[in-house]
């Protein structure tokens, strides 16, 4: 074959593969796509982790909401069942000694307001002065038990209840008379006649009292 059909035919055979061919990327252009690819991922893996995290935190924080509630509900509850538990207990048995104590209070406050007697004629005088040495040392020991007393009630918080000079009340008082005083007004307690008690703030026994009224106008 001739050289120069030879060089022709190679060349055309060249030119083909040229344009039959595409033109492989070069090694920059596909590592910059992969570096462009990961960064576009990482981006929208941190958005997603930051998401989750805001969901889990606002999770935790209503979670921690309703379990101090839970928890404050639950002292209040225990703290109610504690009392009730201590009235029931406590109450329906003290109540009733309370009284007693009181009504033995009373009886020893009406004996320290007997008049000891005159003596009678024709005694001996100096008989008569031991009687009363006697009668002394005997209202004293009274005096004694009715302080022991008084503290005993004190300290299980059972106090009189304070009626004269006040307007009548109903709840704590209760009236066993009126009558015509110049010097009170009208619906004023003016006299105690049995003293009421109180006993952790609530009415352990009612007072028995007299009330004033107004005076009959003269006609």
């Amino acid at each position: 074959m001739d050289e120069t059909l030879k060089a022709a035919l190679l060349s055309r055979f060249a030119a083909y593969l040229d344009t039959a061919l595409p033109e492989a990327p070069s090694e920059d252009v596909s590592e910059a796509a992969d570096l462009y690819s990961v960064f576009v991922e990482l981006a929208g893996l941190r958005n997603e982790v930051r998401t989750e995290s805001r969901l889990v935190k606002d999770a935790l924080d209503q979670f921690r909401a309703v379990f101090d509630m839970v928890q404050v509900q639950q002292a209040a509850m225990q703290k109610d069942l504690d009392r009730a538990r201590a009235e029931a207990r406590g109450g329906a048995v003290l109540r009733p000694l309370l009284l007693d104590v009181i009504d033995l209070r009373d009886r020893l406050l009406a004996a320290l307001k007997l008049t000891a007697p005159a003596p009678p004629p024709g005694w001996p005088m100096r008989l008569w002065r031991r009687a009363g040495q006697g009668q002394a040392a005997w209202e004293e020991g009274l005096r004694m038990t009715l302080r022991r007393l008084d503290q005993v009630l004190a300290d299980r918080q059972v106090v009189p209840i304070a009626c004269v000079g006040r307007p009548f009340d109903p709840v704590c008082a209760r009236a066993v008379a009126v009558s015509d005083s110049a010097g009170a007004a009208e619906g004023v307690v003016i006299e105690e006649v049995r003293t009421g008690f109180m006993w952790e703030g609530a009415v352990l026994r009612i007072a028995d009292v007299v009330v004033a009224r107004a005076a009959a106008s003269a006609i």
